[in-house]
């Protein structure tokens, strides 16, 4: 499958995947991570303006901050750089910033 062009995709596609499940597969791990949080960032060169995703993972280790292949059932998948924000609610929290 190949990669989404992460330049096309606005803010929009996004928030009405809110909820959805993107499932992070490198060869040494399967995570699903719930995209629990749109946020609008402001005007930027990107259609729609900046914005930044959060997505919860299951508890446990940490992952470096790195790029990821993120599957989602529509999207296709998605090579995106994810930052650690810390444990909350039970599971840890991710944050990726497209600009």
């Amino acid at each position: 499958m190949a990669a989404a062009d992460l330049r096309k995709l606005t803010v929009g596609d996004f928030e009405r995947r809110k909820d959805d499940t993107f499932t992070l597969k490198i060869p040494q791990l399967e995570l699903p991570l719930k995209l629990a949080k749109v946020n609008r960032l402001g005007e930027s060169g990107r259609p729609d303006g900046a914005f930044s995703l959060w997505f919860m993972a299951p508890a446990g280790p940490f992952l470096p901050q790195a790029i990821y292949p993120l599957e989602h059932a529509e999207m296709g998948r998605l090579e995106i750089f994810l930052v650690a924000l810390g444990p909350r609610e039970g599971g840890n929290l991710y944050e990726s910033i497209f600009t």
